[in-house]
């Protein structure tokens, strides 16, 4: 069920669209702002909120790369999977990161830390490999990076 903060931020979204359903992605991230990720629960009253079926709120959710179907870290690690960061050296930055982490894509440490998950295109192709952590973009990755980068993140 929708908490009355969430219904409330969704309707105020609403209210800038010409119809209720064009807010789908918007209520999505306010859903996941407030909870960390989107339950098949928030998915079906996100649907009835917005006048649309589940199937169709589940299609979007499912479709954007940064919006959780299940619970993850304080900390998502992206990992950019294109054709630039694969020439450039991305196994060996995954390979490292999930050495040192414990974890493959789609996992979270134990510790609630860190989710790793990969990504399509970071759009950084000239400064490749590339991954983020939450909204902070890295570039040219190494080994000694990657501790330095990860050493920032609690």
């Amino acid at each position: 069920m929708l908490s009355d903060k969430e219904k409330k931020e969704i309707y105020e979204e609403m209210k800038l669209y010409p119809y209720p359903a064009a807010a789908c992605i918007d209520a999505l991230k306010i859903v996941q702002h407030h909870r960390g990720w989107v339950s098949d629960e928030a998915v079906y009253d996100i649907a009835a909120e917005l006048g649309l079926s589940k199937d169709d709120v589940d299609g979007i959710a499912t479709f954007y790369t940064r919006i959780y179907r299940k619970p993850v870290g304080r900390n998502i690690i992206l990992v950019c999977e294109g054709i630039s960061c694969m020439v450039m050296g991305y196994e060996s930055m995954y390979n490292y990161i999930s050495k040192k982490l414990g974890i493959k894509f789609g996992e979270t440490t134990v510790d609630g830390r860190f989710t790793l998950l990969p990504v399509s295109c970071l759009g950084d192709c000239d400064h490749a490999p590339v991954l983020m952590v939450n909204d902070d973009h890295y570039n040219n990755i190494t080994a000694e990076r990657i501790d330095e980068i990860l050493g920032k993140y609690r």
